[in-house]
């Protein structure tokens, strides 16, 4: 038989490019596996026009989100500019308590009322994606944004990227309604728009296009990337116009490589790969027994307090943790028995704002949890192995537990290099620890910090035929 008269089964792209005949070897372009059809997902142009107003509309919620945050943070702390821990570091202890305690009632009241009258509304994007139904509500959306931001700005332990990842999501699935898209574009619209929230807030639009197709949608084929990527740039760009276009954590030096760094790397990403499946673990556990109704008004001001009372000696502990991460990472922390307080406290106070009923995001968290992680690792490690700085160790840290808590080891290491705008030195120690990490916790659990939060109303039963069911027992 003439192997050129066999008969091929191969799909058709589509919508049909503009020139109709092949190259001469008469193979299809479909056969490169990333190049594949727009499927149910048509990129017509219409998709595209909605497209671009979904990243235009994740770039303004961006800089108004990050205008409130900054405001609260000025009028609680003086912050104007510089260093957001400096300034916190200048209050008396009696003053952060203070505007802890304020968080705790004004955040209690809030999220009461605010679930108390948009019940049955959606404001979880990952369900939304994930479960392929439903709509984000917009008034619990714009709701529980406003007040996150707040809360963090007054000194809470959570992250400031879900509000800004929520309302890019929302602007994608309001326009998605109204130009009356079908259901998977509506929804790659919606991914698009949280990561390109992610993207413009923290200046990182390659990294925000990249967490949309590996963490939101979990497919890197060109239907999927290309949308992804003119959002996340269009909502970085728009961004702008009130944020800055320098990296979010300046001033990182660009180390220089060792072959000890491999070897740590090699020996550190288990390790850090196990201490991510305990603290996504207890996420899911916190998330699951997290206070409800009533009960909410107090809990925030309860877990606030805690954390006030902490903070007065680990100050460093107050807000989302990007400045802590900014000190380790530029290696003005290394004291050991400072990095080892703070890389067991920092998940402890997010946890227990999280279980006191608050919600907000664990991106920035997780990645400060590494970088303090880390550098407490490399700290002990230079004491065997001299040579490199503890910051050099941080930023291994910090994109070994991103892959690890992501489940998402490209989007971690693309975001490290975009947030620092750094690392290109000891990106071979970094890529080893991110993978060895991610392998890890991959294998020992799987979960992540989106997935582990997903409520019980959302599964109708155990969908993993590895696992056991809930309270299940031999």
């Amino acid at each position: 038989m003439n192997p050129r008269k066999t008969e091929r089964r191969e799909r058709i792209r589509s919508p049909r490019p503009y020139l109709k005949t092949r190259v001469p070897a008469g193979r299809g372009a479909m056969e490169q596996p990333n190049a594949t059809s727009d499927g149910e997902t048509l990129l017509s142009p219409r998709f595209w026009i909605f497209l671009v107003l979904t990243g235009v509309g994740a770039g303004l919620f961006g800089d108004l989100m990050m205008f409130v945050l900054f405001t609260v943070e000025h009028f609680a702390y003086h912050y104007n500019s510089g260093n957001f821990l400096t300034a916190v570091g200048k209050t008396s202890a009696l003053h952060r308590i203070a505007m802890l305690s304020i968080a705790g009632i004004f955040g209690g009241i809030a999220w009461y009322v605010l679930n108390k009258y948009t019940k049955g509304q959606k404001s979880e994007v990952d369900d939304v994606v994930w479960e392929r139904s439903g709509e984000l509500g917009p008034p619990k959306s714009i709701g529980t944004s406003l007040i996150q931001e707040v809360v963090i700005g007054l000194g809470a332990s959570i992250g400031r990227e879900a509000a800004p990842k929520l309302l890019g999501a929302l602007s994608g699935s309001l326009l998605g309604k109204w130009a009356k898209l079908n259901p998977s574009q509506r929804r790659l619209l919606i991914a698009c728009g949280a990561g390109s929230g992610l993207a413009a807030v923290y200046n990182v639009p390659l990294g925000g296009a990249i967490f949309t197709a590996e963490v939101m949608l979990g497919e890197l084929s060109l239907p999927i990337v290309l949308p992804a990527i003119a959002c996340s740039v269009i909502a970085t760009t728009v961004g702008y116009l009130y944020l800055p276009n320098h990296a979010t954590y300046p001033g990182v030096p660009n180390y220089s490589f060792r072959l000890s760094e491999v070897l740590f790397a090699i020996i550190a990403g288990p390790l850090i790969g196990l201490f991510s499946v305990g603290f996504v673990r207890l996420i899911g556990f916190i998330s699951h027994h997290r206070l409800h109704g009533r009960l909410t008004l107090i809990g925030p001001l309860l877990a606030f307090l805690v954390l006030g009372l902490i903070a007065t000696k680990y100050y460093q502990l107050l807000g989302n943790g990007k400045d802590m991460a900014q000190t380790v990472l530029t290696n003005h922390l290394s004291t050991l028995t400072l990095l080892a307080a703070l890389m067991l406290l920092k998940p402890l106070v997010t946890l227990l704002s999280l279980g006191g009923g608050a919600s907000g995001g664990l991106f920035t968290p997780a990645l400060s949890i590494g970088a303090v992680l880390g550098g407490f690792l490399g700290g002990v490690w230079t004491m065997a192995v001299p040579g490199s700085p503890v910051g050099a160790y941080a930023m291994i840290g910090a994109a070994a537990m991103m892959g690890a808590s992501l489940q998402a080891p490209l989007s971690a290491l693309v975001l490290v290099f975009e947030l620092t705008q750094s690392g290109l030195g000891i990106v071979v120690p970094m890529i080893i620890a991110t993978v060895v990490a991610t392998a890890v916790s991959r294998r020992v659990d799987g979960y992540s910090i989106y997935s582990a939060r997903l409520s019980q109303e959302e599964v109708a039963g155990p969908t993993d035929p590895t696992r056991e069911a809930p309270g299940s027992g031999p």
